[in-house]
């Protein structure tokens, strides 16, 4: 059968994001949140940098004067070049452009600041054609887009005049489309590393190939989906009038499974006559969670034009990100898959600094450094979070005494690995954000 030449392995992709699709550089996590810390190579803990700041560390909101409120309304666009080859075939993933909102709003009464807010806390997302060795013909691409959104409840308290602490509540949803081919012998190889045996489900005997899918092929929503919550605390120490520091811990999720309507999800068997059978059911995603953060920082103004900033982060990959688990479920039938992950933990350096060219210019640079925590063995096409290191520019430009507008690039050279399936995988980024600021 022509089609089974193509189908090669199954793989889940895991992308996040608050509302369409998006490309993370530091594993599955946004390399920065809004243009003044992305600008400063991600460095967030201890510097304001708006209402992004409910995002990393809640408070830095503490920063803003008393009696003033903030409104930032910003977008991303994110722009990865993945391209997956193997034995002299090549497949480009389509996915190239990705435009992601977010806004936050927070008001500044006495010793608290409070407000709400949505931004986006990462992604990932590949499409391949099915006409390369990626897909399984015209009819079955290869695609996988996984969003988690947030809607975030920050609230920061000054406890003295150099202490401030503060907390953030996430209401999460996510959401997920999946088009997967495999080879019978991965599909096996899934359901025995599952541990859960099959309940009345069987191949025939001359199945060569399967293809999963579950997608409403919609920007903004996934066929699979579910809510919960998330959690974080900050503080912050000004140390003297010119240093500052920050620490914050993000709590892993706590996301429900992701279930598509009952017979949203299909089943395609190919067998070696080239005929095939399709079977419609409801699709899992078990257990599902983004990971825990814990980052520490300082600033130091060195001067009243020339502030410098760095941040460590320790991101708990191998607690989140073991197996990636699914349950398809026909309603008389039912069979569990499992594909291991094993991501490792993640340290990421931010550094960056900005420089106040006059009273309306702000120039930014940073470097944002990090591993990969994608072992080889189990990077795979269409699940590439494997860029490293990025270079980061930015500017903020005060347009009137009420409105500032930031911008920030961010440049992650391509990054190539062999995955343990067969194809060498390339993946560079360059990624823009947006943001307007109004006070009052």
């Amino acid at each position: 059968m022509k089609a089974t030449r193509k189908i090669l392995y199954l793989t889940p992709l895991c992308a996040l994001l608050a509302a369409g699709s998006a490309h993370a550089t530091n594993g599955m996590l946004m390399e920065g949140y809004g243009p003044i810390s992305t600008g400063m190579g991600g460095a967030s803990q201890a510097i304001d940098h708006g209402n992004a700041g409910m995002a990393q560390n809640p408070a830095t909101l503490g920063m803003m004067a008393d009696g003033t409120s903030r409104l930032d309304v910003a977008f991303g666009i994110l722009g990865p070049d993945v391209k997956s080859s193997m034995g002299g075939m090549e497949a480009k993933s389509g996915g190239t452009s990705y435009v992601m909102p977010a806004f936050g709003y927070t008001k500044r009464n006495g010793a608290y600041t409070y407000g709400i807010g949505m931004f986006a806390q990462g992604g990932m997302g590949t499409e391949y054609d099915g006409n390369t060795f990626m897909g399984a013909g015209p009819a079955f691409p290869a695609r996988s887009e996984l969003g988690v959104g947030n809607v975030i409840f920050p609230i920061a308290y000054q406890v003295n005049s150099n202490l401030t602490v503060g907390a953030s509540l996430k209401f999460m949803w996510s959401s997920l489309d999946m088009k997967m081919n495999a080879s019978v012998a991965q599909i096996g190889q899934m359901v025995a590393d599952s541990g859960v045996a099959p309940v009345n489900f069987g191949m025939p005997g001359n199945t060569v190939a399967a293809n999963i899918s579950f997608s409403d092929d919609n920007d903004f929503t996934g066929a699979a989906k579910s809510t919960g919550f998330g959690a974080s605390l900050g503080a912050t120490y000004k140390v003297s009038p010119e240093v500052v520091v920050g620490v914050s811990y993000q709590f892993k999720s706590a996301l429900n499974d992701m279930e598509t309507g009952g017979s949203a999800a299909t089943m395609t068997l190919f067998d070696n006559l080239g005929g095939s059978m399709v079977f419609s059911g409801k699709m899992t995603v078990i257990d599902f969670q983004m990971p825990s953060v814990l980052a520490a920082g300082a600033s130091w103004q060195v001067s009243p034009s020339l502030l410098l900033a760095a941040d460590v982060k320790y991101i708990g990959w191998a607690d989140a990100m073991k197996s990636f688990k699914m349950r398809y479920d026909s309603g008389v039938s039912a069979v569990n898959f499992a594909m291991n992950q094993n991501w490792e933990d993640q340290t990421v350096l931010n550094l960056g600094m900005a420089w106040k060219a006059n009273d309306k210019l702000t120039l930014r640079a940073g470097l944002n450094l990090a591993d990969n925590p994608i072992p080889d063995t189990y990077v795979n096409p269409l699940f590439p979070a494997t860029v490293k290191s990025h270079v980061t520019l930015g500017l903020g430009y005060k347009v009137s005494e009420a409105g500032d507008f930031n911008m920030s690039v961010t440049m992650a050279p391509k990054v190539t690995v062999t995955s343990g399936a067969g194809p060498d995988i390339s993946h560079a980024q360059t990624n823009w954000q947006f943001m307007y600021s109004h006070r009052f």
